[in-house]
């Protein structure tokens, strides 16, 4: 199975949530939606801005884990690394 770790951004350099799920293009969908109630929610935190793929759900979870403990400007930078206009990618992906 395929588990992906991802940040969403409430705008660019704008609020950052991570999470992880074995179902990224419905997770992303369930933040956009606004069906869940939380943080996504609560700070309008719905923009795919960065994600990586993982074979086994221990290494995702590890990886978040430590995401998470990153400081801010590292978060930034891994993000910009890859999509430095911040770039919304849960349309490219969804098709």
């Amino acid at each position: 199975m395929t588990y992906y770790v991802y940040l969403l951004a409430s705008r660019k350099y704008g609020t950052l949530y991570i999470g992880v799920t074995n179902d990224l293009i419905r997770r992303v969908y369930e933040h956009r939606s606004k069906v869940v109630d939380g943080f996504t929610r609560r700070y309008d935190v719905d923009k795919l801005v960065w994600f990586e793929v993982y074979d086994d759900v221990l290494s995702a979870i590890a990886r978040e884990k430590e995401l998470k403990k990153w400081r801010r400007d590292w978060k930034i930078r891994l993000i910009e690394e890859q999509n430095p206009n911040w770039m919304d990618l849960y349309p490219v992906l969804s098709g």
